[in-house]
């Protein structure tokens, strides 16, 4: 069970490296004012969205404490993260404080999951 728990970890990273990855990306493409919430960015969220899930649903047969509060509050800004995408992905060029917001969102997440205890 332990090593499935590390097997779903390690695909959460590889969502949010899509996420962020893809905001990164689109650096230059927004001092053009030509940027775009790409696919992978969607994948990403995504991914978070159901590894997230399937990690808090294992810390219960493996004897863990949850706290509720700070996977509330992950949970939170995720569906922020996924709205502003959703919202923004069929657009060619999105407006100059969608990819900052999506890209602060993220890190604020990665923070609230390392930091939080």
């Amino acid at each position: 069970m332990e090593i499935l728990k590390n097997v779903i970890l390690a695909l959460h990273i590889v969502g949010v490296a899509a996420l962020l990855g893809g905001v990164l990306y689109q650096v230059r493409a927004m001092r053009a004012g030509t940027a775009r919430v790409l696919p992978a960015m969607m994948h990403g969220a995504w991914t978070m969205l159901v590894t997230g899930i399937l990690l808090v649903g294992l810390q219960y047969p493996l004897g863990h404490d949850v706290n509720n509060a700070k996977i509330a509050v992950k949970l939170a800004v995720l569906i922020a993260i996924i709205v502003i995408a959703l919202v923004n992905r069929k657009r060619e060029a999105v407006a100059g404080w969608v990819l900052p917001t999506i890209g602060a969102l993220t890190v604020a997440n990665v923070v609230i999951a390392t930091v939080w205890r």
